[in-house]
């Protein structure tokens, strides 16, 4: 694996930084482009993402140590700032995506935007952001997979020598599929939020199959922690895809 990629002077840039760097651009000139399309300014392209990801980020580190390292945090309660190797391990996907909607909600309600419409220009790049971050946890050697014997194993050099799943990969590979997907779509949509919902749907059903093959350490019953968020996740969805819909129906 590569955490740190190179180094400037005393300055480590590290992989999953990159990464993270290269979607945020890349979501900023994909979305800009279905604002000017959709009649929206421009200008408010940078500040909802900037916002998503400054609060996602510090969602998904509480998320993670509320989850993962409860105990710890409680002997030191510090430890919740303290990130390691350039801040880009302990974080869970959950939490960031709670915390990204908040300020997201927030700056559209002030603007009075249709927050399911904006939000349908965010899904689809929203699948290729994460896609591109979890190829920058593969070379971070973080979230990997369970033992494997097949031809997919992968050694992860700072875990031991045994090949595993590179499960990051298989995540990148799908979303960037579920990205081709929702970027065709969105000119097809029916209704507003039908993007945004089918997104999160398809994320939920593919984190839930990745799950088995994914390093755990909380299980309920047979069940990851990670599965039990997503079957949550994808239940609340459904749901929300079969409310939206049938308000678009009445006011039609």
């Amino acid at each position: 694996m590569q955490p740190v990629l190179f180094t400037i002077g005393k300055i480590n840039v590290f992989s999953w930084g990159l990464m993270l760097a290269i979607a945020v651009i890349v979501a900023i000139i994909g979305i800009g482009r279905l604002f000017d399309r959709e009649g929206y300014e421009r200008d408010m392209v940078l500040d909802l993402v900037m916002l998503c990801v400054i609060f996602g980020i510090i969602g998904a580190r509480i998320a993670y140590v509320f989850t993962y390292d409860w105990a710890v945090f409680l002997s030191d309660p510090l430890m919740l700032f303290r990130l390691q190797d350039g801040g880009f391990r302990g974080m869970a996907w959950y939490g960031g995506l709670v915390g990204g909607l908040i300020p997201f909600i927030v700056y559209l309600r002030y603007k009075k935007l249709s927050f399911w419409k904006v939000a349908d220009m965010f899904a689809p790049y929203l699948a290729l952001g994460y896609a591109l971050v979890r190829i920058g946890c593969f070379l971070n050697g973080c979230c990997y997979g369970n033992i494997t014997e097949s031809a997919c194993g992968v050694v992860f050099p700072a875990v031991d020598a045994y090949h595993r799943h590179p499960t990051q990969l298989y995540g990148s590979a799908l979303n960037i599929l579920l990205f081709i997907v929702l970027i065709r779509f969105y000119p097809r949509r029916k209704f507003p939020g039908q993007v945004f919902l089918l997104y999160v749907i398809g994320y939920s059903v593919y984190r839930f199959i990745v799950e088995f093959f994914r390093s755990n350490e909380i299980f309920i019953g047979w069940l990851s922690i990670g599965q039990v968020y997503t079957l949550v996740l994808l239940g609340l969805a459904l749901l929300a895809y079969e409310w939206v819909k049938s308000r678009h129906r009445e006011g039609a």
